[in-house]
C-alpha cells in the first residue's frame, strides 16, 4: 500500500482526499492529511456568512469517511519541511511521515501592502475563522472600520464590517471597485450602489500609514493623497500570495510571481510531488478561485490511480452578491481578445449594467459583466466560446415575447453547467435519464452540481424540463391541483367539506394523501373543530384521537407549556395525573412533558384533569405550531439582553392551533449565545441590543437545516407582524408535507423573494395576511375542551364500539427504571379500535 501525504486541508485539499477516497476502491493509498488550522476543512467561500449567523459547524465541509484506517487527518499540525531524498515530510511538532507521493495544497496567504504601522493592534486580515473572530472581538465598542482593498475579498470584508454596525470605508488602489472582474461601466454602478448602502468608497488611492493612539491601537489610516480616516480597526484584504515556501525550500521551481510550477497533471518538477489550488502555478498563472482548485484536485486523484487526466483550463467566472448587490463576471470580461466587440446596456432607471463581449464577427460569445441584476448569468456563462443563439443585444435586453433561444437546453452536452464542481450538461442529463433523478435535490446528490455557490441551480430545473421530466403539481390521483391551489380554491369558493371539494374539483373518494391535506386546509381557514362532522373522517391517526399513537397501541398526551414556563402547581398536576394513570413521563426537547401509555378510553379523563388545571392541547399530534422554545432571557440570565420568555409565551399562544403543511417549531433566545437554539427552528428569534433578529427556514429531522437571517434589529411589533405573514404565506403556498426550509429553497427567488413579499408587500397581500392571522388568533379554541363538551365526540374514544367499557386486552407493559414501558412483544401499529370495527 502506498503512502500519500496531503499538506493542507482547505477546501481543495479536502476535495482531493474526498475524490481519491471515492475512487480508490481497492485501497491502494493510505492518506495522511496535515492541516495547519486546528479545525477540519470549512467553506471559505461562504466565510462572510459567519457574520450573518452561520456557525463554524455550518461552514464545515462534509467529513471524509475514515473508518477503514486509510485516512488520517491531523489538525494543528503544520508541515516544517520536505526531504525529497529521504521522501519524508516533517511537521512543526517534529513528527516525520514517509511518503510515496505528496500533494501540496497549502493555499495562499493574505497580502498586506507596505503600509507603515500595518502591524499595529487593530489591524487584521480576512482569511480564516480565527481572523473573523478577532475582527468581531475588535468591533465591540468600535464605531468605524476601514477595509484596504476593493476587490472580491475586500467587499466581503466590508460586508462583514457593516454587519458589525461599523461605519465602513473601502480603500481601493484602482480607479474602480473589483477592477479584475468588472469594467469601468460596471465598476461605476457598483461603486454607486455600494455607496448608497452606507459604505464610503475611496478609489484611486492607497493606504500610506497606520497611526496609533497612546494605547498602541489603531486610531487613523492616512491615505496616499494625504486624507486621513479616523478608525478603530483596519482590515487588509488586498489580495493573496501563494504559500509556496515548502516547495522553495525543497528546491522545487516556482513561478515569477510565486506558486509551485506544475504541469497539466499538476505534477511539480519532482514526479512524486503534486501541487493543487492557490499554491500551484500552471503556465504562469496562479488561480485564486475554488473551481480551478477543485479541477486540479480531480486531476491529481486520477493520476494517483494511474489515470491520464489533465487540467482542463480554468473557468474564472464569478457571480456574487456583495453587500446585497448582484455582480457577475465571466469569460473575457475586459474584451482583451483581438477584434472583440462590446455590447452594453446601462440602465440608470433600473440601476443595472449588462455587457456581453463577442468576437469580431459577432457570432461567438467571449464574456460579459452584469451588475445590479445577474439573473442572466446562468444561461450566458455556459455560452462562452460558443456560437451565439441570438443577436447580442437581445441576450442582455430581450424584448417581451422574444424567443432568444439562450436557455440551457440549447447548450451542447459538454458545456459546464456547474463550474465549481466541473459538471457538464451531459453529466446532468445522464443523471436524469440513466440515474432516475426527477428533481433538483436528486441531481445535486448524484452529480454535486449546485452544491457549492448554487448559481447553477436554476439551470438544473431547466434541464429537468428539457429532459421532459414533468414536475407534477397534482396533490394525488384525486386532485390535479397542488395543495396551494386547493387552498386558494377553498378560500375563494367557500367550500367547507371534502365531499364538496372533491365533487367540484377532483374525482373519486379521496385517499390517505389528499384527505389529511384537505383537512388541514379546512382547519387553517377556520372551518371549526377538526373532529366536527365529516372532518373527523379525514384526519390521520394522530389527529383522529388528538394524541400521538405509540408502538404498543397506546397514546401520548402532551399539554401545552408555553415557552417552557410552568408553575410548581401545574407540575404537581402533571405528576399526579401521570401517577394516577400509570403514565411514563419524559421531558421533551421542546420544553414540554410527554406522558406515554394512555389507552384511548383514558384520553378524555386525562384531558379533563389537565384542562381543569389550566392546561390545553399542545397539538403534538398535528401538523401545526408545536412549541416556542426559550432560554430564561434577561429576567434571570446575566448575559440576556431581552425578555425571551415573555416573547416566547406570546408567540406560542398567538400561533397555537395554526394548521400547516408540516409541523412548525420556533425558538427565542435572549442573547447571541443562542441557548434556545433558535436557528434550528422554522422561526428563530434572537435578541439584540437594539431589538430582535428574525431567522427563518431552519429545522432538525433527517435533513437538519440552519435558519437564515431574515431581518435584523426590529422592534417587537414589527417582528410579530413579519412572523404572522411568514407563517400564513407558508401555510397558503407550501406543498403537502413541505417544511419551511424546502419551501424557501424551492421558491423562485428564494429568501429575497420571500422578503419582498412579506416585508415590501410586493404581491400586495400583506393586509390580507394580517387580517387572516387576526382571525386565527381571535377564533382559537382548545381542541381537548371541545371534545369534553361534546358527547358525540367523546363517543369516539373507546377501544371497542360494541363494548365501550372494555379496554384493549392486547396492551401490555413492563417496567423499566420505575416506569411503565411497552412490553417487548410484536404489536400491530394500526389503529386498534378502527381495526376492530
Amino acid at each position: 500500500m502506498a503512502e500519500l501525504v496531503v499538506v493542507g486541508q482547505g477546501m481543495v485539499g479536502h476535495r482531493l482526499v474526498e475524490a481519491l477516497r471515492a475512487r480508490d476502491t481497492a485501497g491502494r493509498w493510505r492518506i495522511t492529511a496535515l492541516a495547519e488550522e486546528p479545525r477540519p476543512a470549512y467553506d471559505r467561500v461562504a466565510l462572510s456568512s459567519y457574520f450573518d449567523g452561520a456557525t463554524e459547524d455550518d461552514l464545515r465541509l462534509e467529513p471524509v469517511p475514515d473508518g477503514d484506517g486509510l485516512f488520517d487527518l491531523r489538525l494543528d499540525e503544520p508541515v516544517h519541511d520536505i526531504d525529497r531524498v529521504a521522501r519524508t515530510v516533517t511537521t512543526a511538532s517534529g513528527a516525520t511521515h514517509a511518503y510515496d507521493a505528496v500533494v501540496l495544497a497549502t493555499g495562499s496567504r493574505p497580502f498586506v501592502p507596505p503600509v507603515e504601522g500595518a502591524d499595529a493592534p487593530g489591524c487584521f486580515v480576512y482569511r480564516t475563522i480565527d481572523d473573523l473572530d478577532a475582527i468581531r472581538a475588535a468591533a465591540e465598542g468600535a464605531r468605524t472600520g476601514v477595509v484596504v482593498g476593493g476587490g472580491l475579498l475586500g467587499l466581503e470584508a466590508a460586508n462583514a464590517l457593516t454587519s458589525l454596525r461599523l461605519d465602513t470605508h473601502v480603500v481601493e488602489f484602482a480607479a474602480r471597485l473589483m477592477p479584475a472582474q468588472v469594467d469601468e461601466g460596471g465598476g461605476a454602478l457598483l461603486g454607486q450602489l455600494v455607496t448608497e448602502l452606507g459604505v464610503t468608497v475611496h478609489c484611486d488611492v492607497s493606504g500610506r500609514s497606520v497611526e496609533s493612539g497612546s494605547d498602541g491601537r489603531v486610531r487613523r489610516l492616512v491615505l496616499s493623497d494625504g486624507e486621513a480616516i479616523d478608525t478603530d480597526l483596519v482590515v487588509f484584504s488586498a489580495g493573496v500570495r501563494p504559500r509556496d515556501e515548502l516547495a522553495r525550500n525543497a528546491g522545487l521551481p516556482v513561478g515569477e510571481r510565486g506558486g509551485v510550477v506544475v504541469d497539466a497533471a499538476c505534477r511539480t518538477a519532482d514526479p512524486s510531488i503534486f501541487a493543487v489550488g492557490e499554491c500551484a502555478c500552471l503556465e504562469g498563472s496562479v488561480y485564486g478561485l475554488v473551481a480551478p482548485g477543485y479541477a486540479m484536485a480531480e486531476v491529481v486523484a486520477d493520476r494517483l490511480l494511474g489515470g491520464s487526466a489533465a487540467f482542463p483550463g480554468a473557468d474564472t467566472a464569478t457571480k456574487l452578491k456583495l453587500l446585497g448587490v448582484d455582480v457577475a463576471s465571466f469569460g473575457d470580461a475586459h474584451a482583451r481578445t483581438d477584434g472583440a466587440l462590446e455590447v452594453v446596456l446601462n440602465d440608470p432607471v433600473a440601476r443595472t449594467y449588462a455587457k456581453v463581449v463577442v468576437s469580431d464577427d459577432a457570432r461567438t460569445l467571449l464574456g460579459g459583466v452584469l451588475v445590479g441584476d445577474a439573473t442572466r448569468y446562468a444561461t450566458l456563462r455556459p455560452l462562452v466560446g460558443r456560437p451565439l443563439p441570438a443577436d447580442p443585444a437581445v441576450l442582455i435586453a430581450p424584448a417581451p415575447g422574444d424567443a432568444v433561444g439562450v436557455g440551457v437546453g440549447s447548450l451542447p452536452d459538454d458545456a459546464q453547467i456547474c463550474t465549481c464542481n466541473v459538471v457538464t450538461k451531459g453529466a446532468i442529463l445522464t443523471a436524469i435519464t440513466d440515474e432516475g433523478c426527477t428533481d433538483v435535490p436528486a441531481i445535486k446528490a448524484c452529480t454535486r452540481a449546485g452544491t457549492s455557490c448554487g448559481s447553477c441551480v436554476p439551470s438544473l430545473g431547466q434541464l429537468l424540463a428539457t429532459a421532459g421530466v414533468e414536475q407534477s403539481k397534482a396533490l394525488c390521483e384525486h386532485f390535479d391541483q397542488s395543495r396551494a391551489e386547493l387552498f386558494e380554491i377553498v378560500a375563494v369558493t367557500g367550500v367547507r367539506t371534502f365531499s364538496d371539494l372533491v365533487a367540484r374539483h377532483g374525482r373519486g373518494r379521496g385517499c390517505d394523501i389528499c384527505k389529511p391535506a384537505v383537512a388541514s386546509i379546512l382547519a387553517s381557514q377556520g372551518n371549526g373543530h377538526v373532529l366536527a362532522g365529516e372532518q373527523a373522517t379525514l384526519q390521520d391517526t394522530n389527529d383522529h384521537f388528538l394524541a400521538n399513537l405509540q408502538r404498543n397501541g397506546t397514546y401520548s398526551v402532551v399539554p401545552r407549556i408555553p415557552g417552557g414556563e410552568i408553575s410548581p402547581r401545574k407540575l404537581m398536576v402533571i405528576g399526579q395525573v401521570a401517577e394516577d394513570f400509570g403514565l411514563y413521563t419524559k421531558i421533551t426537547g421542546g420544553q414540554r412533558i410527554d406522558m406515554f401509555g394512555a389507552r384511548v378510553e383514558q384520553l378524555p379523563e386525562i384531558w379533563r384533569r389537565l384542562v381543569d388545571a389550566g392546561f390545553e392541547s399542545g397539538h403534538a399530534y398535528g401538523k401545526a405550531m408545536r412549541t416556542v422554545k426559550s432560554c430564561v432571557g434577561s429576567t434571570w440570565c446575566r448575559y440576556g439582553v431581552q425578555d425571551s420568555v415573555t416573547l416566547a409565551i406570546e408567540l406560542e399562544l398567538r400561533y397555537r392551533g395554526l394548521r400547516a403543511p408540516h409541523k412548525i417549531k420556533a425558538g427565542v433566545s435572549g442573547c447571541a449565545r443562542e441557548c434556545a437554539e433558535a436557528q434550528a427552528k422554522d422561526v428563530g428569534v434572537i435578541a439584540t441590543e437594539q431589538g430582535w433578529s428574525l431567522y427563518v427556514g431552519g429545522n432538525g429531522g433527517f435533513r437538519p437545516r440552519h435558519a437564515e437571517l431574515f431581518v435584523n434589529d426590529v422592534d417587537r411589533d414589527t417582528l410579530v407582524r413579519l412572523i404572522d405573514r411568514y407563517l400564513l404565506f407558508y401555510v397558503r403556498t407550501a406543498d403537502r408535507m413541505q417544511r419551511t426550509a424546502s419551501w424557501i429553497e424551492a421558491m423562485d427567488g428564494g429568501l429575497d423573494h420571500l422578503r419582498a413579499v412579506i416585508v415590501d408587500d410586493s404581491l400586495g397581500i400583506c393586509a390580507e395576511l394580517d387580517a387572516a392571522m387576526a382571525r386565527h388568533v381571535s377564533s382559537y379554541a382548545d381542541e381537548w375542551r371541545a371534545v369534553l363538551d361534546d358527547q358525540d365526540k367523546l363517543a369516539r374514544f373507546v377501544s371497542f364500539v360494541n363494548a365501550p367499557d372494555t379496554p384493549d386486552p392486547s396492551i401490555t407493559f413492563s417496567v423499566e427504571r420505575d416506569q411503565r414501558v411497552p412490553a417487548p412483544v410484536s404489536v400491530d401499529l394500526g389503529m386498534p379500535n378502527a381495526n376492530r370495527r
